[in-house]
């Protein structure tokens, strides 16, 4: 960003700061007798969502409307579904949550025939409360969470007998507390115009949505601006004063992030911030879930929305996740939790606890943020789970809650192989310093062979930019003082260096495309070491298949990309491939500076891990972050 560019910024950031936070947001609310702690809905809030996701129609035809059902005389549906169940196992652990009454308002033109059901950890379906009814109006079921500890939900079955049945209200709701704690959404955005436009529409579409939430913060970090987008533009005066737009310089999510956190905690110490990313499909029904279930816990909690794929939309990432803190890996499934499941052929029934939720959707209440902090300016990567995991140390738990979700890009459309590699390599080593004492020997030992893996696969790039996040991790804590603007921009720039890191048309790569012959993978090798060792040296004495070979991203594992000394290689993203080709002087060089880093990194580990946990409290400050976002007081 030039200088002229980065004035205009903190101008117009040092007016949004000087302007008042929402009047709503700086006082708790009276509640109502009863809060709705989810609705029933019926179709999704785009064309690409499959209806039964929300309600299943087993019998007989119906009409759906977002919020509204009507069955055909002898038609039957149930919400035994992603968004139609309710998950009594999480509300009985971890709300003061004792029972549940669902209420329908009905148009029976004979009779219907209402059953709440209940499973259990294992599945089995019991009936637990049920109704017959013959004229129209609200009928209600109740059910007590008593035996759900371990895992179990409920749902709604409705059957039309002898006529049509309309359903025009399901809501689930129990006692309230005395009173409601603001909430507000944070949407940190970069470059993401149009897509973050739609998902303040999608906040905008739905009343009961709307009335729940206090603010809706905008956090714009780009050039391409939302306020300028006509989808932007149109919503805007339904938000109202509710809504409230900051531009700063890119300080990445966890910048962005953060000052949603900054903003709201300044203004109310009872208060609650939805982070949300710009790019989701967004179902707002997954708010007020998050909202209920944050007003009912037992202590403020850290309530996350599970992430659905945004490209296959029926398929849960995880259920809940868990960090490896020893060996630098996030992302691990927790034990018996549902990882890339179609949503439609199976259900969580087990309660599964989670480490930390990532912020593609995920509520923090004001209180964490006084007892521990911000988070870190560690610009993005690893930025969600060092927050869980500070949390948690403090005696803050995370949920990440099922039956709440939004669409996401599906991570396995993204290569490995990209710049945010270096973040990914450099965080972890920095949360892991914080957070455990790391063994030197073993890391060391993790990494190098993670290297060898990416040189035997001529991946020299790839090896460039990890070895980037390791040397910038033993500078130290002053690495962070820019909050990530220089590291993202030696991260981007020099992985051009490296042929095999540019994406090529497929149509029309820079090679003779008749020659390519794929070769498709034979299965994975048993003794992975001793393969990986005959590999590398193939690679180095040439020992390799002459050739070009074509290779898909199904079958691009190390082990078998190495065979070869010239391949190209389909990117992960389907867009375009990538070509790989044997540099044994690159190599070299590449495994020698790998060698001294590691060297480097097990005998200053020790003394680093004082000095970033040292760092800390001033790092995750209110007084650093506004430094770094230019605000002055």
């Amino acid at each position: 960003m030039d200088q002229s560019a980065t004035q205009a910024v903190t101008e117009t950031n040092d007016r949004a700061v000087a302007e008042a936070a929402p009047t709503a947001l700086r006082s708790d609310h009276r509640a109502p007798d009863r809060l709705v702690l989810q609705r029933g809905i019926f179709t999704g809030p785009s064309a690409k969502i499959n209806d039964e996701l929300y309600a299943v129609v087993t019998r007989g035809r119906a009409q759906r409307g977002r919020l509204t059902l009507r069955l055909d005389k002898g038609a039957t549906v149930h919400t035994n579904t992603y968004f139609g169940r309710f998950a009594a196992a999480y509300w009985q652990r971890w709300t003061t949550v004792t029972e549940v009454q669902v209420t329908l308002v009905l148009d029976v033109a004979a009779a219907a025939r209402l059953r709440l059901v209940a499973s259990d950890i294992a599945g089995h379906r019991r009936i637990v409360d049920s109704i017959e009814v013959s004229a129209s109006g609200p009928v209600s079921l109740g059910a007590k969470l008593d035996q759900y500890v371990d895992g179990g939900a409920l749902w709604v079955e409705a059957d039309a007998v002898g006529g049509a049945l309309g359903i025009t209200e399901l809501t689930w709701s129990a006692a309230a507390p005395e009173r409601m704690r603001p909430v507000a959404i944070a949407i940190c955005t970069f470059n993401r115009a149009a897509d973050c436009a739609e998902t303040v529409a999608a906040l905008a579409s739905d009343p009961a949505v709307l009335a729940a939430i206090d603010a809706v913060y905008v956090v714009d970090q780009g050039t391409d601006l939302v306020e300028e987008r006509p989808r932007y533009r149109e919503v805007r005066p339904v938000l109202g004063e509710k809504l409230r737009y900051i531009r700063q310089p890119n300080l990445g999510g966890a910048g962005g992030f953060t000052r949603g956190l900054y903003e709201v905690s300044a203004v109310n110490e009872h208060a609650d911030v939805i982070l949300m990313d710009d790019d989701i499909l967004c179902e707002p029904e997954t708010v007020l879930r998050l909202n209920a279930f944050a007003n009912l816990t037992v202590e403020p909690t850290l309530v996350g929305a599970q992430m659905l794929f945004l490209l296959n939309p029926d398929y849960l990432n995880v259920g809940a996740e868990e960090v490896h803190l020893d060996r630098l890996m996030h992302g691990q499934k927790v034990a018996k939790a549902l990882r890339n499941t179609s949503m439609l052929k199976k259900n969580q029934e087990r309660r599964v606890d989670a480490g930390y939720n990532a912020w593609w959707t995920c509520l923090i209440p004001a209180e964490v943020v006084a007892k521990i902090g911000l988070p870190l300016p560690i610009f993005f990567q690893w930025d969600d789970v060092e927050y869980g995991v500070r949390a948690r140390e403090h005696g803050f738990v995370t949920v990440t809650l099922p039956n709440a979700a939004v669409w996401h890009a599906d991570f396995y459309w993204k290569d490995y192989d990209d710049w945010a590699r270096y973040f990914s390599t450099r965080n972890s080593l920095i949360v892991g310093a914080l957070h455990t004492d790391l063994d030197g020997r073993k890391i060391g030992r993790q990494l190098f062979r993670n290297i060898a893996e990416q040189l035997v696969a001529m991946q020299y790039g790839l090896v460039h930019t990890t070895l980037q996040g390791i040397e910038d991790f033993l500078r130290g804590p002053t690495i962070l003082r820019d909050g990530g603007i220089e590291a993202l921009a030696q991260a981007r720039g020099q992985r051009a260096d490296y042929p095999e890191t540019i994406k090529h048309p497929a149509a029309t790569p820079p090679v003779p495309a008749a020659q390519i012959a794929v070769q498709r993978a034979s299965g994975e090798p048993s003794r992975a070491l001793l393969v990986l060792i005959k590999r590398a040296i193939g690679q180095w004495t040439g020992r390799t298949r002459p050739g070009l070979v074509g290779i898909t991203r199904e079958d691009a594992y190390w082990w078998h990309v190495s065979l070869f000394d010239h391949v190209v290689v389909t990117d992960a993203s389907q867009s375009g491939v990538r070509i790989r080709q044997r540099d044994k002087a690159r190599a070299r060089a590449l495994l020698i500076r790998t060698l001294r880093v590691l060297r480097r990194l097990r005998r200053e580990l020790p003394a680093l891990q004082e000095q970033y946990r040292a760092a800390a409290p001033e790092l995750t400050s209110r007084e650093n972050w506004e430094r770094l976002y230019g605000i002055r007081r």
